[in-house]
């Protein structure tokens, strides 16, 4: 029988913190910074919004006609803004403007002279065709940040292919480590590749933010999506010169150390994700508390001392037999409940939460990290927030991505001061 807990709600898991007055300005870590974000896709976009997060007023800058490609991404809803591009875009303003044409060029240089970042992911020779390469644009504005996303190095043999994250992370080495021994490589499931890439970015930007205040200059910011997925991927380094060879797929088990018990344990239920993780560390100094505490746990005493497992190198050899000790406990258990006994003994696990889980976690709603939006097309869809809590910069409330060009007009006309006979001329000739 599924083990039964009392309903909770978000107010079980509230956070008291000041809540400033109705229209009072809180100022936050970027705020007064400008971002023209002409990214597209996931990475660069990824840079965009934290910045956003973090107080920046961030401009999406798109095509009048269509817009970012992630728009159209929909199987869903073809007539509505794709989830994938609105998991993306969030606390961004929107504006559009035809840069294939010389008008809209110009009025992204007058955009440019007004801001402080800009960031770009396009492919490989697309922005210098545009005419807003860094030498350029570092011309009208010295004091930019200019940030680039780019699949791989300027030294790469590959410099010039088209680079995803599936790409990325084959080429990035997580591919190859991610599997089992006996089975081919496989990609890992979150997008790292993309998403860190563009984290990598971000702390870049704000790094280069924060040295103009000496330098009064800012500078070209770039990261290669081959070479962050390498950086995630480490501990195969490590382990490629401990062996001498490859690092190999190892499943379940750590990547760089001989651990056991380090595995899946299928749970009460039987469903697709009803699994808790269990990993001990190698407890080499603590006279094998976690793996003792396990025993406890799971009604095993009797294995205490026993000296086919008293040492880590001595279970890692045995590792199957372990798992043999903890199966029959584990599959009788709720997956929380089991992570909830073995976590109060002091034993590190965790349980398998598929998106489900997760999208009904009061707790998760009540920090912000899942908020609960008005999508002015869509109604009510839940995005992602920001995870990073900062004592003197609030989180804000999270806001639902622009539509196409949303605030094209509160832009140009508060920006660069453009008319309203100049807006509606602009709009007319399709150049916004």
């Amino acid at each position: 029988m599924r083990t039964q807990y009392p309903a909770t709600t978000e107010s079980d898991f509230m956070i008291t913190t000041p809540t400033p007055a109705v229209g009072a300005h809180v100022p936050r870590a970027l705020t007064g910074i400008r971002v023209l974000d002409l990214t597209q896709w996931e990475a660069g976009s990824t840079t965009a919004t934290s910045l956003a997060f973090l107080g920046a007023d961030v401009l999406k800058i798109e095509r009048p006609k269509g817009g970012d490609p992630a728009r159209i991404a929909s199987v869903d809803n073809p007539t509505a803004d794709s989830l994938y591009f609105l998991v993306l875009n969030t606390n961004k303003k929107g504006v559009t403007l035809d840069l294939s044409k010389e008008e809209g060029k110009a009025l992204l240089r007058r955009l440019i002279k007004e801001s402080d970042v800009l960031l770009e992911n396009f492919a490989p020779g697309t922005i210098q065709r545009l005419g807003f390469d860094y030498k350029t644009v570092s011309e009208l504005n010295p004091r930019i940040v200019y940030g680039s996303i780019q699949g791989f190095s300027d030294q790469s043999p590959y410099r010039d292919f088209r680079c995803f994250d599936a790409v990325a992370q084959s080429m990035g080495g997580a591919v190859a480590i991610t599997g089992t021994s006996d089975g081919p490589p496989l990609k890992p499931g979150p997008t790292f590749a993309d998403t860190g890439t563009g984290m990598y970015l971000a702390s870049g930007v704000i790094a280069a933010l924060f040295q103009r205040h000496t330098t009064g200059r800012g500078q070209h910011v770039k990261v290669a999506m081959q070479e962050a997925t390498i950086t995630f991927s480490r501990m195969s380094l490590a382990r490629q010169q401990v062996t001498g060879r490859a690092a190999e797929r190892v499943g379940n088990a750590s990547p760089s150390s001989s651990s056991a018990p380090s595995s899946l344990y299928p749970c009460e239920g039987g469903g697709p994700n009803d699994y808790c993780f269990i990993y001990t560390a190698r407890d080499d100094f603590t006279g094998n508390q976690q793996w003792n505490a396990l025993l406890k746990v799971i009604g095993r005493e009797d294995l205490v001392n026993d000296p086919r497992y008293n040492t880590p190198s001595a279970r890692f050899e045995r590792k199957e037999e372990v798992d043999e000790i903890i199966t029959p406990w584990m599959s009788t258990q709720e997956k929380r409940r089991a992570m909830e006994l073995l976590n109060a003994a002091g034993v590190p696990a965790g349980a398998v939460l598929d998106s489900a889980d997760l999208i009904n976690d009061p707790s998760l709603r009540a920090t912000g990290i899942l908020t609960e939006v008005d999508h002015p097309v869509r109604g009510k869809v839940v995005l992602p927030g920001w995870p990073v809590k900062m004592s003197d910069s609030p989180t804000p409330a999270l806001r639902c991505p622009p539509l196409l060009g949303e605030h094209t007009d509160e832009i140009l006309a508060g920006v660069i001061g453009l008319s309203a006979s100049e807006l509606g001329d602009y709009h007319q000739r399709g150049i916004i």
